[in-house]
């Protein structure tokens, strides 16, 4: 598949096609075995090991085993390169499965969302609501479609899937930043958290400021259980609708 090439003369104020478009045209017979699968496949990895940030056209092509422009046949750049990442990885959601009613379908989103997430870090930084690539957009359709027939207008659809989106984006980021903490400090888990923790909290709780927080570190028992947590807040978030809505 050609490169982009730049607008010139009377095709410099028109859109260019976008990156699915142009994927989406037929391709020439491959000069090489690189495909934007194995592009894609590789740019996550490097993702997921060393960050978002290490990811550049160079290192791609080192990955691969291939000269530093092969990559451009596809992508025009990392622009590009991290749209076919993101898509590449939401392709990756478990979303073909027939769910029987909407809170299913939500929960079930809700989770492999969160799963991706996780397993993916950098994902959060990557993609947005107006990522706009194939495989992100099959989540929200998934959504809309065991939404429908229950009387709901279209902004009021979409204002439940982003509670729902919302409430994962949350929910993830706040593990994720656990997670960041303790690799940077070494703690391996919540015992070891909490005694590096102490000296801050013990100062706090001694104020005597904060008795019903206080209260919550004498007495929760899945303080190390972040599933449950997510679990049992999803429940509240669906059950909100459910009642609102009378859905």
């Amino acid at each position: 598949m050609p490169t982009q090439q730049a607008p010139t003369g009377d095709d410099h104020d028109q859109p260019q096609p976008s990156l699915w478009e142009r994927l989406d045209r037929p391709a020439p017979a491959p000069r090489s075995t690189l495909t934007p699968q194995r592009i894609a496949e590789a740019a996550v990895a490097i993702a997921d090991t060393e960050g978002l940030d290490a990811v550049t056209m160079r290192r791609l092509a080192t990955a691969l085993g291939v000269a530093p422009m092969a990559a451009y046949r596809y992508v025009s750049g990392k622009d590009e390169l991290i749209e076919l990442m993101v898509d590449s990885v939401y392709g990756g959601l478990p979303l073909d499965a027939p769910a029987a009613d909407w809170r299913t379908t939500m929960h079930a989103l809700a989770v492999h969302l969160r799963a991706m997430s996780l397993a993916h870090p950098w994902i959060a930084r990557a993609a947005t609501p107006f990522s706009l690539s194939p495989h992100q957009l099959a989540v929200p359709e998934r959504a809309f479609a065991a939404l429908a027939g229950h009387g709901l207008d279209a902004d009021t659809t979409m204002a439940i899937f982003r509670t729902v989106a919302i409430y994962v984006h949350g929910s993830s980021a706040t593990d994720i930043a656990l997670q960041d903490l303790r690799r940077s400090r070494g703690w391996s888990d919540g015992d070891e958290t909490r005694v590096g923790l102490a000296p801050r909290m013990s100062y706090l709780m001694g104020t005597g400021r904060y008795p019903a927080y206080q209260q919550y570190l004498r007495q929760a028992t899945r303080k190390d259980d972040p599933d449950w947590h997510f679990e049992t807040g999803l429940d509240c978030v669906l059950d909100g609708i459910a009642t609102h809505f009378g859905i």
